[in-house]
Formats: structure tokens, sequence, C-alpha cells
């Protein structure tokens, strides 16, 4: 655990800013990358991409639930220095993260064709979506632990390792698209199920790095499986933080979603541009985020250590 109680706080927010910075422009270049080669198959596969993509805002919507609740609530726990509380907080988090991975890919396979043909009328179009979905659902389900766990690091004070292994991640994800996608080096092309699979084996390689750096770096809070039993308060507590959060971009994903459907009848140039655009303004605001993602583990420990001078100077600055 780091300690963010003591000492400078604006040191503490750009030392906890810039690893996450770092790692936000590099998935900027993923995107980019993504795009090119999935742009090369046609205006088809770049719309179902798109398509399959915007179901991405639902994930987040889920996954922020977590990644705010338990950031918020393992501060508060790092800052009293209340070990238990933060393991039950961490343990609870993970049971809700295995249990939305479970339902993910389930409604997933089972709902992908009705949410896709929902806003398009292109065969082509939905069929492009529908093997990148395929391949890239299980990456999106393990969206939920890789959020849970990097949440309660952060909320320890702990950023570093977090953005050197999803750099690493998404290294492995450009190195693998143009060999998926268009068969370099096998002149075996999935096309755009390529891009699905070079995430999902991107995603994996990043939980599997993380849980060993946890388990084996990390003290204050640890896996206890004997904790995963419902606890029905700590339940209210992370949803009562986190739901907000989620509905932000919940929001997202469902006018997004307005607008593929308002221009299917424009055909899938119309909706390869616009989820092209939409990429790339996305991706513009990765690094702005990196703030936004500090600031609450520098507060939170405060808030928890009962220093609320610091939790002020935190988000307004010293007066």
């Amino acid at each position: 655990m780091h300690d963010l109680t003591r000492g400078s706080i604006p040191k503490h927010l750009i030392k906890m800013a810039i690893p996450m910075m770092i790692g936000m422009i590099i998935q900027t270049l993923y995107f980019l990358v993504d795009l090119y080669f999935v742009g090369n198959l046609g205006g088809n596969a770049l719309a179902g991409l798109s398509l399959a993509g915007n179901a991405m805002f639902l994930i987040f919507a889920l996954t922020q639930i977590l990644n705010v609740g338990t950031t918020a609530l393992i501060s508060h726990a790092a800052g009293r220095k209340d070990a238990k509380d933060a393991n039950a907080v961490f343990n609870q988090s993970m049971m809700l993260a295995s249990l939305m991975a479970l339902v993910v890919m389930f409604l997933g396979y089972l709902g992908s064709d009705t949410y896709l043909t929902s806003i398009s009328t292109d065969l082509a179009t939905i069929e492009a979506g529908q093997r990148y979905l395929h391949w890239f659902l299980p990456g999106m389900a393990l969206q939920f632990p890789l959020v849970a766990v990097s949440a309660a690091l952060r909320g320890a004070g702990i950023v570093k390792p977090t953005m050197l292994i999803q750099t690493l991640s998404i290294i492995v994800n450009i190195i693998l698209s143009p060999i998926l996608i268009i068969g370099w080096g096998t002149d075996f092309p999935m096309g755009i199920a390529g891009a699905g699979l070079a995430s999902t084996i991107s995603v994996v390689v990043a939980v599997v790095m993380l849980c060993v750096y946890f388990v084996k770096a990390e003290k204050f809070v640890t896996f206890k499986v004997s904790l995963w039993r419902v606890d029905s308060a700590i339940i209210k507590r992370l949803l009562g933080i986190g739901l907000p959060a989620g509905g932000e971009f919940f929001l997202m994903f469902a006018y997004m979603g307005l607008i593929y459907w308002l221009i299917q009848h424009f055909g899938p140039e119309a909706q390869a541009g616009f989820g092209l655009g939409s990429r790339i303004m996305q991706s513009l605001f990765l690094p702005a985020m990196a703030i936004a993602f500090a600031a609450p583990a520098v507060a939170g420990q405060n808030f928890g250590a009962k220093q609320f001078d610091r939790v002020r100077e935190t988000f307004f600055g010293q007066p």
C-alpha cells in the first residue's frame, strides 16, 4: 500500500496520473492501429466493428460500478489503516465481478444477434459484428476481474504496475492484430474475427500478469474465497457509490445505439464513418481522464483518515 495521507497532494496526483496517462496514450495508439487494419477490410467490416464496439459502453457502465465503488471504499479503508474492511470490500468486488462476467458471456452469446439486427439492416454488417463479438466476448467478460483488481490497487495508492501490465497487453494486441486480421506471417487471415481474438488474448495476458503481481506483491488486500459469501451491507455500499458513475456510461451506450439506429438507412458506410469518428474522439479524451482516476484514490485515503483539509486540497488546491 502507498500511503497518500502524508506528503504533497500535487505530487501524489502527478505520481499517480502520469503512469495512467502513459497507458491511456498507448491505448489510443491501439485504437488507431485496430481501426487501420479493420478499415482495410472494407466498409461493412468497419461498420460491424463499430456496432459491436458500442457494446463496450455497456461493459464500461457495469465495470465502472465496480471501479468507482471499489476504489472509493478501499481508499477509505486504507486511510483508516483498516485492512479487514479493505479485504472484505475487495473480495465482495471480486465475487460480483465473477458473477457479472458469467452473465455477460451468457447474455452476449444469446443476445448479440438481437442487438445487432436492432441497429442495422445490412446483413454483411450484422455478420461482421457477430464474428467480432463472438471472439471478443471472453475479453469483455474478463474486464470485470481486471477492473476489480486494478481498482483495489488504485485505492491502495498503487498504479504503476497496472500501467505497465496494461501497456504490455496493448502491445500484444498491436502485434497480434495484423497477424490475425490479415494473416501476416501465417497466410491464415481471420478478418474481423481476428480483431476480436487479438483483443481477447491481450486481456487474458493482462489478467494473468496482474493477478500474478497482486498475489506476489500486494499485502494490504488479498484473495480470500471465504470472504466471497454475499455480504449485502458491503454490496449496498459498493453500488451506492458506483451506480451513478455506471449510469453515465449506460447513457452513452443508449445514445450511441440510438444514433446507429437512426443512420442505419444511410448504409454501412455512414455507420462506419460515425463509428470511426467516435472512436477517434473517444481516444482524444483518454489522457484527460488520468487525473480523474487519480484524484478519488488520493481524496479517498485522506477522507478515511479524516483529514478533510487534504480532501478539499485534492479537488480545489490550497486556499
